[in-house]
């Protein structure tokens, strides 16, 4: 009589987590990355240099405007030209005295209520933008975020080249960066949040089973009306 072997048992998998994806400007603060640079452009540097690029950012905002509204990541690619010249020491020290200066008094009232909201439901929090990772890191640390995914600015002997370290984090390749992470971190697409108040981010919106919209602009509450997404606001 042959001996009883009993079949393998088939491996359960682990139950996946989530996560809540949160955009930074406009979704959780008032300012944006061109407030940012401002702050550094007229903090680093000599008299002559600090004016010199106050002059061209001030003469550079229609375009920023312009190329912001017909595409995300060519707009990104152009503004961060401006950082060329600047020190990464003096960056890092200014990122500092900048949150509390301007990103801090900038926080929607209700910007912290709806990440402690996450929280509560099982979420791990991470704060996805375009801006650069040393500027969003007093945020993150302030919000409690678990993560933060940024562009990260090139530094050549300490000074910037005016370029981000590919691939550029913008509208449409949020939701690539998104996905990538959930499967790095065992994390469910379909049972995490993402909250933003731009179209530009219907992608990031539409790669996770929970959308919200946040402040949303005219096109971003036309989509979420018609999908029946939640629409907060938190300012």
């Amino acid at each position: 009589m042959k001996p009883h072997h009993d079949s393998p048992a088939t491996p359960v998998a682990p139950p996946m987590g989530k996560a809540a994806f949160f955009d930074i400007d406009g979704t959780l603060i008032s300012t944006n990355v061109v407030h940012a640079y401002g702050y550094y452009a007229m903090n680093e540097g000599s008299a002559l240099g600090i004016l010199g690029r106050t002059l061209k950012t001030a003469a550079s905002l229609p375009l920023f405007g312009t190329l912001d509204l017909i595409d995300r990541k060519i707009f990104n690619e152009f503004f961060y030209r401006s950082y060329e010249g600047l020190t990464e020491d003096r960056l890092l020290t200014l990122c500092e005295d900048m949150f509390e200066d301007v990103i801090q008094p900038a926080i929607f009232s209700k910007a912290q209520d709806l990440i402690d909201e996450a929280r509560r439901a099982g979420c791990r929090v991470v704060l996805v933008t375009g801006a650069l990772d040393f500027t969003m890191r007093p945020l993150a640390r302030h919000f409690g975020a678990d993560d933060l995914i940024a562009n990260k600015m090139q530094f050549v002997s300490g000074r910037a080249p005016g370029k981000v370290i590919p691939p550029i984090i913008e509208g449409a390749n949020k939701s690539n960066v998104i996905r990538e992470y959930c499967e790095k971190h065992g994390i469910s697409l379909m049972k995490s949040h993402a909250y933003s108040d731009s179209a530009s981010d219907y992608a990031m919106l539409t790669v996770v089973g929970r959308p919200t919209a946040v402040n949303p602009d005219l096109r971003l509450r036309a989509l979420a009306r018609s999908y029946n997404w939640p629409i907060l606001n938190v300012r």
